[in-house]
């Protein structure tokens, strides 16, 4: 095969950062390539540069063998190259055929002998039979007039594709595309990438999931610490573990292994009909109710939007609920505050650890006992304990495998990584008797999500009580003991972990499928 798009030498830096070194990479037409790497190996650096959202410090781009400047999108586009970001970037209030022609409407056109004039009038037959013929082509199965606000984030997925084939793009490119995308949606996304394979278009995905590489790509490209590290190509000899090893630079252990210790009878944590409202009095949780026992983590899946975040708020105190209670060890904690309820020994790691977990231009030290500052033995009659506080430090860093690149440094000058691993061992290390957990590895590499895993399982056996959200459904599976299903703010479903499929999941988590509230709330 003929190579499409091709760097040579391609640099990218970010004043004395070198996001992207010296980047060779060959790409034929009509190939699938994935491109992986932990969070901050440089991957969409890479990317955006050949869409023309960045320009690189040195080095070539070539686009069919022809060395080519890219400085724009526009630029991209003219010459066959289009990206669908992780985050959509679509107007819910146009239907899906407004926004795929968004910027480029036509207008309509009138014969005056035997000159064309142009009319101020958008040519809305014209457009809808255009776009009715693009998705037919492709077999997108979406009806062109539904408000996009209206529709499934599956469907939101393919309407950002058409965008780009619409501009008849040959070079796609797909940023993190199974995001949030329940397992039939990501099946369904597959497929499709495959039919535009055969239909001759060229496809690079940036993902760090293996299982989804596997099923689709023709090659795999590494990236690690800005650079290539190998280019394999997807067959039977190169496995997961393979991969996840170039990534790292060791080897990982990609699953979970749990101890198989029985959970406890005695409930630790009791969640009773609670809801809550935002400001216009919109429902965002709806009649909640769940227990989690001694010895037991509980994970909620749910694609993301469906109530989890407000769960998560409602329970550590930062939602006011408008019915219901929540309990530890039978004590009502029903609207307490955070700092109240690690009183009662509840951990808490939060969904978004830089805004609401850490205090980025403080120590390490001083982070790892924030929410504990005022207990002793850190504080004294109001006077800081400093030697304890570094004790401390150096015990949790030792323990929690936390790299710091100076004695104590300000926490917002760690990777993810260490930076949620400053959350975890705070948290971890008070032996909470209920531990709350959401997006535990969210942009957390490989080697750090085996150890965070590890923690909470850990956890777990030592008697804790965990509940875990996280958008990722193998992450929830693969950690819990039971799993509950949220949609529209409701527990819809909940499954022991051992004995539900991905795809029962989904239905689930897409409103298909729902238990009635009885079966739900049994323990």
């Amino acid at each position: 095969m003929d190579c499409i798009i091709e760097t040579r030498k391609l640099t990218k830096k970010f004043g004395t950062f070198t996001a992207n070194h010296d980047i060779d990479l060959k790409i034929a037409e009509g190939e699938i390539r994935a491109i992986i790497g932990e969070n901050g190996a440089g991957k969409s650096t890479l990317m955006n540069m050949l869409y023309g959202i960045l320009e690189p410090t040195s080095g070539t781009i070539l686009c069919r063998g022809k060395p080519v400047q890219i400085k724009s999108p526009r630029d991209a586009i003219s010459l066959g190259i289009g990206m669908v970001h992780q985050h959509f970037k679509l107007s819910p209030s146009l239907t899906i055929y407004e926004n795929i022609v968004l910027g480029t409407e036509h207008v309509k056109e009138y014969k005056l002998g035997n000159r064309v004039i142009h009319g101020v009038l958008i040519d809305r037959k014209r457009e809808k039979a255009e776009i009715q013929a693009l998705v037919d082509k492709f077999n997108f199965n979406l009806d062109i007039e539904a408000k996009v606000s209206d529709i499934s984030v599956g469907a939101k997925q393919r309407v950002e594709i058409l965008k780009m084939l619409y501009r008849d793009v040959d070079i796609l490119i797909l940023d993190e595309p199974t995001a949030v995308l329940i397992p039939q949606e990501v099946e369904d996304l597959i497929r499709r990438l495959i039919d535009l394979k055969k239909a001759g278009k060229t496809i690079i995905i940036i993902t760090h999931k293996l299982n989804e590489v596997k099923m689709c790509a023709d090659n795999i490209t590494v990236i690690r610490g800005g650079r290539v590290i190998g280019t394999v190509p997807n067959d039977d000899q190169t496995t997961d573990e393979d991969l996840a090893e170039m990534m790292v630079g060791r080897s990982v252990l990609l699953r979970v292994k749990k101890s198989g210790k029985p959970r406890s009878e005695k409930i630790a944590y009791r969640v009773s009909h609670i809801s809550a409202v935002d400001s216009e009095g919109k429902k965002l949780l709806d009649d909640v109710s769940f227990s989690i026992h001694e010895n037991e983590v509980i994970g909620i899946a749910g694609v993301e939007g469906n109530g989890q975040t407000e769960l998560m708020q409602a329970l550590t105190g930062t939602l006011e609920l408008t019915e219901g209670c929540v309990e530890i060890g039978g004590l009502d904690v029903t609207g307490m505050w955070p700092d109240e309820l690690r009183r009662h020994a509840l951990g808490i790691v939060p969904e978004d650890r830089y805004r609401q977990g850490l205090c980025l231009g403080i120590p390490v030290s001083r982070n790892l006992i924030a929410g504990y500052h005022n207990q002793r033995p850190y504080c004294v009659a109001g006077i800081m304990q400093h030697q304890k506080i570094a004790e401390n430090m150096d015990a949790l860093v030792s323990a929690y495998d936390i790299r710091l690149g100076s004695k104590d440094p300000p926490v917002g000058s760690l990777s993810g990584g260490n930076a949620q691993k400053v959350i975890i061992a705070r948290e971890f290390s008070r032996k909470p008797k209920v531990l709350l957990v959401s997006q535990p590895t969210r942009g957390v590499d490989i080697g750090a999500i085996e150890f965070i895993h590890n923690q909470i399982l850990k956890m777990r056996d030592e008697g804790a009580a965990v509940l875990v959200i996280s958008s990722e459904l193998s992450e929830v599976v693969g950690l819990s003991d039971r799993v509950l299903v949220m949609y529209h703010g409701q527990i819809v479903g909940a499954f022991q972990s051992d004995a539900v499929s991905f795809n029962e999941l989904g239905l689930y988590m897409s409103g298909v499928k729902r238990m009635d509230r009885e079966a739900v709330s049994q323990d």
